[in-house]
């Protein structure tokens, strides 16, 4: 997001600190790290960037006689790829581009879009199979009240996305402070001390993206999780991503919803088919509590679990979700980044955080 507000031939060089051959690099390497390190990362947030570089670069290799495109609509179209492939959800990957990235009309970079999502949904099947990034729940024969249900789950996660970004971003800026190397060793390798202690004595659980979660509470007898599992869910990405080290929010945040909804579900002795959209609920209003895009979480959600049924649940739970997380930041967790690295990069003051928020003015670049 940073990237596409300073995509000008101005500020190129400083551009290259946030997409480059360099980031994909070290992106990988430290997601590998991390992913086999337990960490309680997920895998879009490095791809989305990995791929809004690469689209950059072939943008800058172009022949001369090729014809133009903006370079605001490349690390676009490359971060919507980057989604697309990383869930296997192509309608996820447009919406994102269009909701979070942009917030333009989408007929600016329409046909470059389309075509970058399914070439990557194509490769992403061609390797890993026509995969459900979570499978078939069942959630027919629901009851007109489970909406009351769906409502509460959206409440909660939408107050809790919400808190979880404005405590990240309160130790981004407690770390700010810091002006000696060992003090960033020192809180990576608690941090670390930390996490690897919650698994220890409490539950392995808080390892990892959390899909196994997931999937266990939408596919098994045993649907409920602990009462500490919500805890559990939220304090690890906190403490993974506050490190520094290379992961998305995205899975972490959808296995914290759901868990919210699973023990939600339990509380209420609700059936196994509600119980499931309680958890999808859940997984939906978290995200969007974190994101503020109602309709990304929507539909990466309903495209993992083909669940075209419930499309109206989820986008309740996303649109309380979105209302609610305003009375904790009116602005979103990738604003207040996106607002950070352009002041780190432009120097830009406090009087220009405003309009740093705005979003990216549409149209092409020269």
């Amino acid at each position: 997001m940073a990237a596409i507000e300073l995509a000008v031939p101005k500020y190129n060089d400083r551009v290259n600190k946030l997409l480059s051959l360099r980031i994909i690099f070290i992106k990988i390497l430290s997601s590998l790290v991390m992913v086999f390190g337990g960490g309680v990362i997920g895998r879009e947030g490095p791809t989305i960037q990995i791929a809004g570089s690469i689209f950059r670069k072939v943008n800058e290799w172009l022949p001369s006689w090729w014809p133009k495109i903006s370079k605001r609509n490349m690390i676009m179209t490359g971060a919507a790829a980057g989604l697309a492939a990383a869930f296997n959800t192509p309608l996820g990957g447009i919406v994102f581009a269009v909701e979070e990235l942009t917030r333009t009309h989408i007929s600016y970079f329409k046909t470059a879009l389309f075509t970058a999502v399914i070439i990557a949904g194509l490769t992403a099947q061609g390797l890993q199979g026509p995969y459900l990034y979570l499978g078939y729940p069942d959630v027919s024969q629901l009851p007109g009240t489970v909406f009351l249900g769906v409502i509460v789950v959206a409440i909660l996660t939408g107050l809790g996305g919400s808190l979880m970004a404005k405590c990240i971003l309160k130790i981004f800026k407690w770390k700010a402070s810091f002006r000696l190397t060992r003090q960033h060793i020192l809180y990576v390798t608690g941090c670390a001390l930390v996490i690897a202690a919650l698994a220890f004595f409490i539950d392995e659980k808080v390892l990892g993206s959390g899909k196994e979660l997931m999937t266990t509470a939408l596919f098994t007898a045993n649907k409920h999780v602990a009462w500490y599992m919500p805890l559990l869910r939220i304090s690890g990405p906190i403490l993974s991503f506050t490190t520094g080290a290379s992961g998305g929010v995205f899975a972490p945040a959808l296995s914290a919803g759901a868990s919210i909804g699973s023990l939600l579900s339990g509380w209420m002795h609700l059936s196994a088919n509600s119980s499931n959209l309680l958890v999808l609920s859940g997984m939906v209003g978290f995200l969007t509590g974190i994101t503020r895009t109602p309709f990304t979480a929507a539909i990466l959600v309903l495209e993992m679990t083909d669940r075209h049924n419930v499309i109206f649940h989820l986008m309740l739970a996303g649109m309380v979700a979105s209302l609610v997380a305003i009375v904790v930041d009116k602005h979103s967790f990738y604003d207040h980044l996106k607002v950070q690295y352009a002041r780190e990069l432009i120097g830009e003051g406090k009087n220009d955080e405003a309009a740093l928020h705005e979003p990216a003015t549409p149209g092409e670049t020269p």
